[in-house]
């Protein structure tokens, strides 16, 4: 195993957070830098999947998360123009069952958060990367607005999507998504314990799903989602929250006692979404993790995943290498099949529920409606959900 190394971590996101967990676990000095005022989660509801969830048991962490969650056992949605299944996959068929949990992504950051203050790691705040430096022996990482003359033997780049020292060109995707927090209703006719969606073709898309505990209301809450084009979002503000809700009740009347808790458009954040596969670093004393390497549209829900999933493999290659040029080997190999199958998923089944046009659409509805409820697609569809999909392979 590698000698006492001097590390930083940019990003202050689940990857980031559970990377500096597992490395100082290990023995290293550990300083996480994040571009914002305070570390604050970004989104509203995300789900992780029982691939997730391991590398969260790994860290002693997945039962206090689990209190914060609500299970989520199945995914389905409606194609409403000829009422046919566009999305049908029940967690159950994957062998051993384990649910997806659905939880704001606050209640994961905060649980994420505590355990590394707990664990004495320096977090510097006020800290936007903009690039590196790096001589023979160190790495000094170059922010915006603050200087530093801190150097390091190692810099792990999990500042997401938009890192500016990542390589690989960036996709901005068409669609991205109207998103918002609200109470789980007491009564409502909406699918429990599961991602329910509404589609029309592929170019409107209304989910909701729960999340366990609304951290803004104390309550059990929701995370609703509404598919919209980015350079439509002015509009659809200017429009107001009246004519919003009525468009997504148009299409989901029995989502009415979700969004009639929505008050004004400023209850609402638009999220964006790239695509990109990043390229080796040519250096051994940088690399990436999550987003900054992979990311992907959110149709297969494995964002935050893939993030847990390469912060385990890191502190992997971290304990059975002797130099940071085999930890950059080793990290990679583990990874590269893994990230570049759900790349692939994601170029392939993305279009089909957030695209222009009718026949894309109609193809999904087909062949789920055929297909879908065979064992063995029910299987594989369940095992490429739940993040497992070449990982058992490895």
């Amino acid at each position: 195993m590698l000698r006492k190394l001097n590390i930083a971590i940019v990003g202050c996101g689940p990857g980031g957070l559970a990377t500096a967990l597992f490395l100082k676990r290990l023995g290293h000095d550990i300083t996480i830098y994040d571009q914002y005022a305070e570390p604050l989660p970004v989104g509203s509801g995300l789900l992780i999947q029982p691939s997730g969830q391991s590398v969260l048991e790994m860290l002693g962490l997945l039962d206090s998360i689990r209190a914060l969650a609500s299970p989520v056992h199945q995914l389905h949605g409606i194609s409403v123009e000829q009422h046919r299944r566009a999305l049908d996959m029940r967690y159950s068929n994957s062998g051993d069952g384990t649910p997806a949990l659905g939880i704001h992504r606050a209640s994961l950051f905060s649980a994420l958060l505590e355990a590394v203050e707990k664990a004495g790691v320096l977090i510097v705040a006020n800290s936007e990367l903009v690039s590196v430096e790096e001589s023979e022996n160190r790495i000094t990482p170059v922010f915006e607005r603050t200087a530093s003359d801190a150097s390091f033997d190692l810099l792990i780049d999990a500042s997401g999507a938009r890192s500016p020292v990542a390589g690989g060109k960036v996709k901005r995707l068409d669609y991205g998504a109207f998103w918002a927090t609200v109470d789980m209703p007491e009564d409502h006719d909406v699918m429990p314990d599961a991602l329910d969606q509404r589609y029309y073709r592929a170019s409107q898309m209304a989910g909701i799903m729960p999340i366990g505990l609304n951290p803004a209301t104390g309550n059990p809450g929701a995370a609703i989602f509404w598919s919209e084009r980015p350079e439509n979002a002015d509009r659809i503000v200017a429009s107001g929250i009246e004519r919003f809700r009525k468009n997504y009740c148009d299409l989901w009347p029995e989502a009415e006692p979700f969004v009639s808790q929505l008050g004004c458009m400023e209850d609402l954040n638009l999220a964006v979404y790239n695509h990109r596969t990043g390229w080796p670093s040519p250096t051994e004393r940088l690399i990436h993790v999550g987003d900054s390497w992979h990311c992907t549209s959110p149709q297969l829900g494995q964002g935050a995943n893939m993030a847990l999933i390469d912060a385990a493999a890191l502190s992997r290659a971290f304990e059975t290498s002797g130099s940071l040029l085999e930890v950059g080997q080793k990290y990679r190999k583990a990874r590269m099949r893994h990230v570049r199958l759900y790349q692939i998923l994601s170029v392939i089944f993305t279009p089909l529920y957030q695209s222009d046009g009718a026949f894309k659409p109609w193809i999904r509805d087909m062949v789920i409606h055929h297909f879908a409820g065979l064992p063995i697609v029910r299987k594989i569809i369940a095992i490429t959900v739940s993040g497992k999909l070449a990982l058992s392979r490895r």
